[in-house]
């Protein structure tokens, strides 16, 4: 099994789906849930230790894994935790299939705390260059240590790791969207490229050009 991924990728603001065929990973976490259904052969698995073969599986947000082997096409979504709860993507598991209108119809949760929004709407409109955690607390009224409380409880991430996170994404999108892998990562804030890449390996384990090269990607609005 190579490390290549290819078929297709159907990106929203908050979740991404793939259809394809899977590449092996190195040993990583991300903050996304990750739910696999693979219809045609299973996926097996290192999980947290475990090595686990299956046809569906869940792994939740922040949880140790690799990808050993696959046969055939696998579905992968990657949900965000702030938007999906993990409930009802577990659920999913006794659909026969995964499909985009299946998430469609997904539950998506709201934000409760405005202190919460504005740091956060704060922090993506400055991605493309450094992210101040004092700025963020000044936007949300809060003190440095409360935002870190704040992020830590309601989102499951100290700042500086949601940042790293939220770059990622953006530089995933720039660089689908047709972007040099040199012009995501500065698009993103990440110093150069190969910031950008060990960032990929670290959270998907894989490298940016094996995961995206050969990924037909539909940007979703």
């Amino acid at each position: 099994m190579s490390t290549e991924w290819s078929g297709r990728l159907w990106l929203g603001r908050d979740y991404g789906l793939i259809h394809g065929e899977l590449g092996r990973t190195a040993p990583h976490a991300h903050y996304a849930h990750q739910l696999l259904f693979a219809p045609g052969g299973p996926v097996t698995v290192s999980l947290d230790g475990r090595v686990i073969t299956a046809h569906r599986l869940f792994i939740p947000s922040r949880q140790p894994h690799a990808i050993l082997d696959a046969e055939g096409d696998v579905w992968v979504l990657y949900a965000e935790p702030i938007v999906f709860a993990a409930e009802p993507l577990q659920a999913l598991l006794a659909n026969d299939e995964l499909s985009l209108a299946t998430l469609q119809h997904l539950p998506r949760r709201r934000l409760d705390d405005p202190r919460l929004e504005r740091a956060l709407t704060t922090l993506d409109h400055h991605l493309s260059g450094k992210v101040s955690a004092q700025a963020l607390a000044e936007a949300a009224h809060l003190s440095l240590s409360q935002l870190e409380r704040l992020f830590t409880h309601q989102l499951g991430m100290p700042v500086r790791r949601l940042v790293l996170w939220r770059r990622l994404r953006v530089a995933v999108q720039l660089a689908l969207a047709g972007n040099t892998l040199t012009e995501a990562a500065h698009g993103a804030g990440f110093a150069d490229s190969a910031h950008f890449s060990r960032t990929m390996k670290q959270l998907f384990g894989v490298t940016a050009g094996a995961s995206l090269r050969q990924l037909d990607v539909q940007c979703l609005t």
